[in-house]
């Protein structure tokens, strides 16, 4: 009786595995699919919404800087529409910019999951997935009102409006000195190694939502420099955008991410004394 007893717990624990594998194979194709296909829709969005902005003149400001129409409301548009607007192309832009760096998050977790068929591990991956980008979407809606707040007061400032260059600048010295720190190498260790070598997770969707926003936070955490400095310098400005992106994503795939964020930390430290001196020349 014990050797049945064996030989069926053998059979299933085969059974099980098979059909994990079965699953991964059959599902790899459509995951990558369905992941480039929103990688270019964002993208493409991202692109025209950056060009519809870039034709808008925005607002001359004192210190001969100008001011990004991001902040403001289009005629006759109220501020909870201002406010949905901004959300809506805060969430586009951020799949289009963090995918390429979540793409391997994903890959690890579906790893790690035992899932019994296709069908099941793709909609964990997606809830995942959605966890991750609801922290990105909480982070915009938390940034619009405090941009508008400061735009506010530049405009109502022009003291403060003409010293907005040497703080942008000072701000972004700054975001590069947090390149340096414990706190990054953390939260960057756990964005390039989550859920760790080796570990299984068990296939059910408490699990991959906590998974997601875990996911989510420590990416936050970890990209705080560079997205402060996409907000100052300009958060529809295209090129700023692709370079961040660019930045994000080399010190996620790289061999040695640690020392690759170093490097980007020392350039963004130049570049911000190198504004804080070009601003100061200027005033």
């Amino acid at each position: 009786m014990e050797r049945i007893a064996i030989m069926q717990t053998t059979a299933s624990t085969m059974a099980c595995a098979g059909a994990t594998g079965i699953g991964e194979r059959t599902s790899g194709p459509a995951f990558f699919t369905v992941c480039t296909l929103l990688f270019a829709a964002s993208a493409t969005v991202t692109g025209l919404s950056c060009a519809s902005m870039s034709a808008m003149d925005g607002m001359p400001m004192p210190g001969g800087w100008t001011m990004s129409m991001t902040w403001m409301r289009m005629p006759g548009q109220t501020w909870l529409g201002a406010a949905a607007s901004f959300v809506v192309m805060w969430f586009v832009m951020m799949v289009a910019m963090m995918l390429p760096s979540l793409l391997p998050m994903l890959l690890r977790y579906r790893q790690a999951v035992h899932a019994r068929s296709a069908g099941c591990l793709d909609g964990l991956t997606a809830l995942v997935a959605t966890g991750y980008f609801l922290v990105w979407t909480a982070l915009g809606i938390v940034a619009f009102p405090l941009g508008v707040a400061l735009a506010a007061i530049e405009m109502d400032q022009p003291a403060i409006a003409r010293a907005v260059p040497i703080m942008i600048g000072a701000v972004v010295a700054i975001a590069g000195v947090l390149q340096f720190t414990a706190w990054k190498s953390r939260h960057l260790a756990c964005c390039r190694e989550a859920p760790g070598p080796g570990r299984t997770l068990p296939a059910d969707a408490g699990t991959a939502w906590r998974h997601g926003l875990r996911l989510g936070l420590h990416c936050a955490c970890c990209c705080a420099s560079l997205t402060t400095i996409l907000l100052v310098i300009g958060v529809m400005d295209l090129r700023a955008m692709t370079v961040v992106t660019a930045a994000i994503t080399a010190e996620r795939l790289a061999p040695a991410g640690e020392r690759v964020a170093r490097v980007i930390g020392t350039l963004i430290v130049g570049g911000g004394l190198f504004e804080i001196a070009r601003a100061g020349l200027v005033v």
